[in-house]
């Protein structure tokens, strides 16, 4: 059997594994979403979201070393130099505790400082907002220590871990659910300690699971100072896109805070619920590929990273607008199915926040590329100094009066706009030819989208809201699009592919 196959196959079998895991954590994470929305009231679940992102703000200088972690273990990997890999571990987790410290440090100071100075909380729910605020301190700090652990067993590609690890996960948050119901105190205090609690045991299966099945995995607190600094380095320059990353994101959330006060994230919480649940269709699939797509460019082998980027950019970009799109079109049916009671503006953010992870299933190769090559310094910069410009004139758009939803749109544009310098710096640093890229996913990706949506409008125009609208827009979503994928998003060799696996799939049946 062929390199190329073998590794084909591997991700098909990663994939099926993920895909597994995500469906099981998705249905579980919709469903106690719900319930603890209704436990603690739009208001305490509003402070949550936003006292958790202080910590979560103060989270970017690990960024970096997440990169530059799984970065390392792929390519060493790849070369199968055990003793270096080894290095490559150690020197990690090393690093992993020295940024853990620096982040209670600034917690215990700048975002104790903000948090009682700066955000807007009911002075009655003051002590709950402290205790969640201790409780995401400790649970920051166990992530950190764990990336490195995480890192080793995607870039052995053991994805059944995560599947298996992840039936644990989700069961204790059923459990959280039900506790939190029957607790005699504070519902916001005991929801803070019991997340706490789960995240604690979680890492510790993870930590176990490397211990018995990594040799490179057992902690030796020798220094290797040429690594360390190397290491740091790579990191470093991954800063300013980090930085970034998190100001869209959390900052993002504390301007919205102070601005419009706890209401508005409540409703912001619930978009990234309902987006982190449609991503994770996606995530899976690129989880899988982006190994592959470091480990060919370690050996080599331009014209297959190249091709595995096409495809993770274009199939991913497909199946998100595959599931996105009815849930574009009905946002409001669905989340008052789900919610009952919607919070304000849950709707319209949902939908922006919906499609910039549209655009960004497309950033995502560029970004395992670019990491791929170690060059990391004026990739960073420029898309780094891209997406930093997004908090300023959000910024601004809310100081002129602009409503809530308006930041999101700033993250749109901008984000479109980072995504073509993305591809631009790529030209050199892989050899990556502009037209191949063009034409092998935006052209097939646009025209596919401007195919597929033209039915299910129309339906959606003719027929009044209610379940009869949902079921024939979700009817006419599935076949508009998928059609739409088959004939215009795949090409002549992938439809030819398809049709013999369901062949096959359709004798073993029979």
């Amino acid at each position: 059997m062929s390199d190329t196959s073998a590794n084909n196959k591997r991700i098909a079998k990663n994939t099926l594994m993920l895909y597994v895991r995500m469906l099981f954590t998705m249905a579980v994470s919709l469903f106690t979403s719900r319930v603890i929305l209704q436990t603690l009231g739009v208001e305490d679940y509003g402070v949550f979201s936003v006292v958790g992102g202080v910590i979560t703000m103060f989270a970017f200088i690990n960024g970096g070393m997440v990169s530059s972690t799984q970065r390392y273990l792929n390519f060493e990997i790849a070369k199968g130099n055990a003793e270096r890999l080894r290095s490559v571990f150690n020197t990690a987790l090393q690093i992993h505790a020295l940024i853990a410290l620096v982040i209670i440090i600034l917690g215990e100071t700048v975002g104790l400082w903000f948090l009682l100075e700066k955000l807007v909380i009911p002075e009655e729910r003051m002590t709950a907002a402290m205790w969640v605020y201790q409780c995401s301190i400790i649970a920051c700090v166990v992530n950190i220590l764990s990336v490195p652990y995480n890192a080793d067993i995607i870039a052995h590609e053991k994805m059944s871990a995560f599947a298996y690890i992840s039936i644990l996960d989700v069961t204790l948050k059923l459990i959280i659910v039900y506790l939190l119901v029957v607790s005699p105190i504070d519902k916001l205090i005991a929801y803070a300690i019991l997340t706490l609690l789960v995240q604690l045991l979680i890492r510790y299966v993870y930590t176990r699971y490397c211990n018995k099945h990594f040799q490179e995995s057992f902690v030796e607190w020798k220094l290797n100072k040429t690594l360390f600094k190397e290491m740091l380095s790579f990191a470093g320059w991954s800063f300013w896109g980090n930085l970034a990353g998190i100001l869209y994101t959390q900052g993002l959330n504390m301007m919205l805070n102070i601005f419009f006060g706890p209401v508005v994230n409540a409703a912001r919480g619930i978009a990234v619920q309902v987006q982190a649940a449609v991503q994770q269709f996606v995530s899976g699939f690129q989880t899988a590929l982006n190994p592959q797509i470091t480990k060919n460019y370690a050996s080599g082998d331009l014209e297959q990273m190249h091709s595995l980027m096409f495809r993770s950019a274009r199939f991913s970009f497909l199946l998100l607008f595959f599931l996105s799109l009815p849930v574009l079109l009905e946002t409001d049916f669905l989340l008052t199915l789900w919610l009952k009671t919607v919070p304000d503006d849950a709707v319209i953010f949902t939908q922006i926040m919906i499609c910039i992870s549209l655009i960004y299933t497309t950033a995502n190769p560029c970004v395992v590329a670019n990491q791929a090559t170690g060059k990391v310094k004026i990739y960073q910069m420029v898309v780094g100094g891209i997406l930093l410009m997004i908090l300023p004139i959000s910024y601004i758009v809310l100081k002129l009066g602009a409503p809530a939803y308006s930041v999101f749109i700033v993250h749109f544009c901008i984000e479109s706009v980072a995504q073509f310098s993305r591809m631009y710096m790529l030209r050199r640093l892989i050899n990556l030819p502009m037209w191949q890229y063009m034409k092998n996913i935006y052209i097939p990706i646009v025209t596919t989208v401007a195919v597929a949506i033209i039915l299910p409008i129309i339906v959606r125009m003719q027929v009044e809201a209610g379940w009869l609208r949902f079921i024939a827009v979700g009817f006419t979503c599935v076949l508009s699009v998928g059609i739409s994928t088959f004939f215009i998003g795949f090409t002549k060799h992938e439809r030819v592919f398809f049709l013999d696996k369901a062949l096959r799939i359709i004798k073993i049946r029979k």
